[in-house]
């Protein structure tokens, strides 16, 4: 490809208008909604410790399939059509995806894997087209196309294998596909990439990530507003206090996760990743602590389902699970991202970990609406206490 038409593909580096999120990435993201949408809904059914399983697997793969998707819009611009026409050719891939979510462990695997596969090696194929041989991505695209297709064998083949034999076939091809970045996508006679080579546009990703962020906590607010407007169909679930009180507290909840998260530390991790010396291994920190971030607001998310559905309803194992679970993985989460930005686990988040595990026991003898306002209360604790160790400079 010509340099003058190649240098068009290619987001600018020395224009940092160019690094911003275009409208493209943001209708890409719509699909991402929904699939993120169809997993919350997915959690409050099952019963059993393998749909947990499951359930992670099919998320590790959703957030594969956004993450590597925006590694290729930091790269290349979203702007110019063949770098658009890739970008809606996933998205059709990835809307068939996540409409398979539900039965992505049952009649639709097959579907699952094939759709999968064909969004992560099309677009490391469209990748290398459009670098050819000589440019500095070139070869570490040659590599993700690779390992790519290795992962690819064990979807596809884990969706043909018989029923039992699928987790642990998909639990090993999502572990392909998060560590062989870890070793630099390490290939015999093709060597391996190094972060230094990864010269990404900082500013981009880390607004990506906040985007996705943001993005689950919409998508949390509409389903307790959805759960709500169905309780209220037949004029009795709005006149019932408790239910009102249900989506108080599962709103609240909502507003202190995005406290915690962008109250004080999204500019500060935009800063850290365009200000550091290695902003490519920034970058791969910021995508592995994310999932964790998101995943976490996903959980709680589906926790409100069941605290709106039933206020008064007793917790049971499952129900418990959600309800600790899910601001347990947001708070981890969030503070390993908190630790790459600040370079230190925030006491705040360790105290609010403490609490949860004293709360174990009082859940469990709580009703619904009891135990999350427990849980509200204690989020809110650590927003403010981070807020106010942050505000001040000490150590939070």
């Amino acid at each position: 490809m010509p340099p003058a038409r190649l240098a068009r593909l290619l987001r600018d580096r020395a224009n940092d208008e160019a690094s911003r999120v275009s409208n493209t990435e943001l209708v890409f993201d719509l699909v991402y909604a929904f699939a993120v949408t169809q997993i919350s809904h997915l959690l409050p059914g099952i019963d059993s410790a393998t749909g947990m399983e499951e359930a992670l697997v099919l998320w590790f793969a959703v957030w594969l399939g956004w993450q590597y998707t925006c590694w290729f819009t930091n790269w290349f611009n979203p702007d110019t059509l063949p770098v658009r026409l890739c970008i809606f050719a996933s998205m059709l891939v990835a809307l068939v995806l996540a409409a398979t979510i539900p039965q992505a462990f049952g009649p639709f695997a097959l579907l699952f894997a094939l759709c999968y596969a064909a969004a992560h090696i099309g677009r490391q194929i469209a990748a290398v087209a459009i670098l050819g041989r000589d440019h500095a991505l070139a070869a570490n695209y040659r590599r993700i196309l690779g390992w790519s297709c290795i992962s690819a064998v064990f979807w596809i083949g884990g969706a043909l294998a018989p029923r039992g034999q699928l987790l642990p076939i998909w639990a090993l091809a999502v572990a392909i596909d998060y560590g062989s970045p870890m070793f630099g996508f390490w290939l015999p006679g093709m060597g391996r990439s190094r972060t230094t080579e990864w010269t990404i546009a900082g500013r981009h990703l880390a607004e990506r990530c906040q985007s996705f962020v943001l993005m689950a906590i919409g998508e949390s607010i509409v389903v307790t507003g959805s759960n709500l407007a169905d309780a209220g169909q037949d004029g009795a679930g709005l006149a019932d206090p408790r239910v009102l009180a249900g989506f108080v507290v599962a709103f609240m909840s909502s507003m202190a996760v995005w406290w915690l998260y962008f109250d004080t530390s999204s500019e500060a991790g935009m800063r850290v990743i365009t200000r550091a010396p290695d902003p490519g291994r920034i970058g791969a920190l910021f995508h592995y602590v994310h999932v964790g971030v998101v995943g976490g607001i996903i959980v709680m998310a589906a926790s409100n389902n069941i605290l709106i559905a039933a206020p008064a309803g007793k917790m049971d194992a499952r129900a418990a699970l959600l309800l600790l679970g899910g601001p347990v993985i947001y708070l981890v989460a969030n503070g390993l991202y908190k630790t790459v930005v600040y370079g230190r686990f925030p006491l705040s988040h360790v105290a609010g970990l403490a609490g949860f595990a004293l709360l174990i026991l009082p859940v469990r003898q709580a009703d619904h609406l009891l135990a999350a306002t427990l849980v509200m209360a204690l989020l809110l604790i650590v927003a403010v206490w981070e807020r106010r160790s942050r505000l001040s400079g000490a150590e939070s």
